[in-house]
């Protein structure tokens, strides 16, 4: 089942903490999959590209499957901290609708990507370039942090990280996301009156166990 668009939308607006929870705090891709911009909250669904250490080959095969409202994750067949993405293939992204880029690699260009206002998440920052040599593939299951990424999956992404929730699954995530913002607003509220979260949550017991 894929997800629709609304649901996408849906879960962007609910951001990448709520929906890892509401998900039975499954999805979360690990903090070191970082923001390299300020602000950004997306959410699409994923075209993956592997490639191997050094060689961007397969972005730019995974470019011609990418169309509007997707996010391309990028991952290397061992760890590679090389810029494997810049201004360029963003620019070139961009055209097609996508509406971000995970890499579990580097990226460079930085400064570039903030002022076009494309929002990358990398594990890393680097100068380093890369080889166009390797053939390697594109929307294919891949794992990032311990979670399965297949096609077609959503990414959530925000300043907190990525999630990942599987699109058969998108829906029923959602509906629980919301159902869980509801819950904290009304928190929110107590607890700006003044209440405890000791006796909002019923913690008190707890402290007094053992």
């Amino acid at each position: 089942m894929t997800a629709t668009t609304d649901v996408v939308t849906g879960l962007a607006l609910c951001g990448a903490s709520t929906v890892h929870e509401a998900a039975g705090r499954r999805g979360y891709l690990g903090p070191d999959i970082v923001a390299r911009q300020d602000g950004a909250r997306i959410a699409g669904t994923a075209v993956t590209a592997v490639c191997w250490p050094g060689d961007n080959l397969m972005v730019h095969a995974a470019i011609e499957r990418c169309g509007a409202g997707d996010i391309l994750l990028v991952t290397t067949t061992s760890p590679c901290t090389d810029g494997l993405v810049g201004e360029l293939i963003a620019t070139s992204l961009q055209a097609r609708g996508v509406r971000g880029i995970v890499l579990t690699t580097g990226v460079r260009d930085v400064a570039e990507l903030r002022e076009m206002q494309f929002p990358v998440w990398s594990r890393h920052v680097s100068a380093q370039g890369t080889v166009k040599a390797t053939v390697g593939a594109v929307n294919v299951p891949v794992s990032v942090g311990g979670q399965l990424i297949s096609p077609g999956d959503v990414l959530v992404a925000d300043d907190d990280g990525v999630a990942v929730v599987a699109q058969a699954q998108a829906e029923a995530v959602l509906a629980a996301a919301q159902q869980r913002l509801a819950r904290e607003a009304t928190v929110r509220t107590r607890l700006a009156a003044g209440e405890l979260g000791l006796d909002i949550y019923g913690l008190r017991p707890l402290l007094g166990a053992g």
